[in-house]
């Protein structure tokens, strides 16, 4: 089985690693992916830690875990990726994130900033 986060590696040989060891997200694409995977897990978590330090709300993980938990995820679609490499220490990740919601598709489209903390990849937040 593909990996949650749609790429051809199995969840196992992709976003697992991440979620073991966030270490291993070698670019801000892969976090994100990587956080894809954890909302269709509800890993809330692993939300919270790959959540910038200036930006992470520990109080919301509750809500966030209960409403990933409510929805069916469908699948991630990478629409562009800006810097966000091994070397860079910033960068942005534009997708859309499918989910079935109350009887109908819903999409979320964002375009997240990342950076890096501490030399490990970050989601910052939506990019402004």
């Amino acid at each position: 089985m593909s990996c949650y986060c749609g790429s051809l590696e199995t969840y196992e040989a992709c976003c697992e690693k991440v979620h073991k060891n966030i270490a291993n997200a070698k670019t801000a694409e892969q976090l994100m992916r990587s956080r894809y995977s954890a909302f269709v897990l509800a890993n809330g978590d692993y939300l919270m830690a790959s959540h910038h330090s200036k930006t992470r709300k520990p109080k919301e993980k509750k809500a966030i875990v209960n409403w990933a938990k409510s929805v069916q995820w469908i699948k991630l679609e990478v629409k562009e990726t800006t810097k966000g490499l091994e070397n860079d220490h910033e960068g942005t990740v534009t997708f859309n994130a499918y989910f079935f919601e109350h009887g109908k598709v819903e999409v979320i489209h964002e375009k997240s900033a990342f950076v890096k903390e501490n030399n490990l990849w970050m989601y910052l937040g939506l990019n402004k």
